[in-house]
């Protein structure tokens, strides 16, 4: 039951894990929530298609039944997962933010080896910038550097400009934990690990079953976001410039 629930953050992410009967990888769509006291919890987890705007969209509408009736203020996931069509329709406000490890690996994966390393500083300089500005500026020097030879890889980056920005807007104690998926990686390697011990012996619901406690199991030493105090202003509608708070002028607010 989720009516009681509220999450600020959620992160979002398809992970395969081996422990059932048959050969191919199981597919676990995953989504980690932040409470506005800071806490991760495990909101939803099904067994379905990683790409698959359906599935997505089946476990979204399955929170709303079970009582979530506001949606969270960001989501952070990889770009090529249904999911974003699917939270689109069903929570069109939830703001987007794509996550850098899974666009850093595609962006390299279109350029020859030989320029990998030094694209991989370039785009390392845009997400570890200290202002949206200055990482508009890395933005467009990463353009300008390789769109002539590889616009493969450049099209890839800039597709998702803004997504991969987003977190700008946000408290600047909360950037690390809002660039990447890393929540639900770190938080499912143990997951894993136990998985890959039990490969074979499971059906399907039994796997499905046993991932489910063993991160319910895990879940209690999830660490707590850094600066939770930020997050009821957040649910307040608080403003963020480059992670810092915007305090309006009191002839401001009396206008509004």
């Amino acid at each position: 039951d989720l009516s009681a629930k509220r999450y600020v953050y959620f992160w979002v992410d398809g992970i395969h894990v081996q422990a059932r009967l048959e050969d191919e990888a199981q597919c676990l769509l995953v989504i980690i929530g932040a409470t506005p006291e800071g806490k991760k919890e495990l909101v939803g987890l099904i067994d379905g298609v990683r790409e698959s705007a359906q599935s997505w969209r089946e476990l979204l509408l399955d929170l709303k039944r079970r009582g979530l009736a506001t949606a969270p203020e960001l989501a952070v996931a990889d770009g090529a997962l249904g999911f974003w069509q699917a939270v689109e329709e069903v929570w069109p406000k939830t703001r987007g933010q794509r996550c850098w490890v899974h666009k850093t690996a595609n962006v390299l994966n279109k350029l020859p080896k030989s320029q990998q390393p030094k694209a991989k500083r370039a785009l390392q300089e845009i997400w570890m910038a200290e202002t949206k500005k200055d990482a508009l500026a890395a933005f467009d020097a990463f353009v300008e550097t390789w769109g002539v030879k590889y616009d493969k890889a450049v099209e890839c980056l800039t597709k998702d400009r803004d997504a991969l920005l987003a977190f700008y807007d946000f408290p600047a104690e909360h950037w690390k934990h809002l660039r990447t998926t890393n929540v639900i990686e770190s938080a499912f390697a143990t997951v894993r690990h136990r998985t890959v011990r039990a490969k074979g012996c499971l059906s399907n619901k039994t796997a499905l079953a046993m991932i489910f406690k063993l991160a319910e199991a895990a879940e209690k030493s999830w660490r707590r976001l850094d600066g939770h105090n930020q997050l009821p202003k957040l649910i307040l509608g608080v403003n963020f410039a480059d992670g810092i708070e915007v305090v309006r002028s009191q002839a401001q607010s009396a206008a509004a």
